[in-house]
């Protein structure tokens, strides 16, 4: 038992080296059509949406703070369907991802559904992510995996803190193998299960989906040198350790790309109210705004 403990205790300790490499499209690819993205249909655009019709019950899922369902539709794919008060938020975090060109799976939100041969025929409003475009091969961590040292990595990180995703657990990370016939790289590193996000983070845990909360929220805290302090502190402090003024300008010049249409399409695709989007989309700006500001060596605003 000790020659494990110790084993795993080196393990941790193994250089970047040690682990292997693979390509950065495998994370995030520049898109080169953000400016005309459609964040409303998100990467799945009309054709791959859920079929119209009643969706076949599978099974249901009761773990986690979320409920939900795993469906079929009429076209025979199956779907994830998640309900409840992060069903909303997953849409807008996992689209905003999206446009910026790290991948994420194609969802939609459904507000109005019928169900056969399950615990109800008319189920909530439901985050539906397609299952049928990949096969899952694994979880891969935050602390090891083959895209540590890059700026993409670090971007990743400072774009879910500002959006106040808390629950950056590496069991959300998943490894997905791509069918054949969808374009692109066939193994893809995504981060899912953003439904966490959008509210104010508290002493590990927090709120979701709640702009109150997310108003009073902070992005960063403070630079020593050419290193960024962000909010969200207790989650990954050996990553966030290295994030520079570089990191957090790179990914807000990525986000500041989107058009007021685009975010107001991102937050229209999960059904948000104008007045709520409004207020969002305001703090969004707010904070790459302050990302931005330590372009020029001036601490954030």
């Amino acid at each position: 038992m000790r020659r494990a403990a110790l084993f795993l205790f080196a393990s941790l300790l193994l250089p970047v080296a040690a682990w292997d490499k693979a390509p950065i499209e495998q994370l995030w690819s520049a898109p080169p059509d953000l400016a005309a993205r459609d964040l409303f249909l998100g990467p799945g655009g009309t054709e791959l949406a859920p079929a119209e019709g009643t969706f076949r019950f599978v099974s249901e899922d009761t773990e986690g703070h979320s409920g939900g369902y795993e469906v079929i539709d009429a076209k025979g794919r199956h779907w994830d369907v998640k309900i409840g008060d992060e069903a909303q938020s997953e849409i807008v975090a996992s689209r905003i991802l999206w446009a910026v060109g790290f991948h994420q799976p194609v969802t939609y939100y459904v507000e109005d559904w019928r169900m056969s041969g399950g615990p109800t025929e008319h189920p909530q409003p439901g985050r539906f992510r397609l299952e049928s475009d990949h096969k899952k091969e694994g979880t891969w961590p935050w602390r090891k995996n083959p895209f540590l040292g890059t700026q993409q990595l670090r971007g990743l990180l400072v774009i879910n803190i500002l959006l106040d995703n808390w629950d950056l657990d590496s069991g959300q990370n998943r490894i997905y193998a791509m069918n054949e016939d969808v374009p692109g790289p066939r193994r893809r590193y995504v981060v899912q299960d953003l439904g966490a996000a959008l509210g104010k983070p508290g002493i590990r845990s927090g709120t979701r989906n709640d702009i109150d909360g997310y108003e009073r929220t902070e992005f960063i805290t403070g630079t020593t040198g050419n290193h960024v302090h962000l909010a969200l502190q207790w989650r990954h402090g050996r990553l966030r350790s290295h994030v520079t003024r570089e990191d957090v300008v790179w990914a807000c010049r990525l986000l500041a790309s989107l058009s007021r249409r685009q975010m107001e399409d991102v937050f229209r695709a999960a059904d948000y109210s104008e007045s709520v989007r409004d207020r969002f989309i305001r703090k969004i700006d707010e904070k790459i705004r302050e990302g931005l500001a330590l372009e020029d060596g001036a601490p954030p605003l």
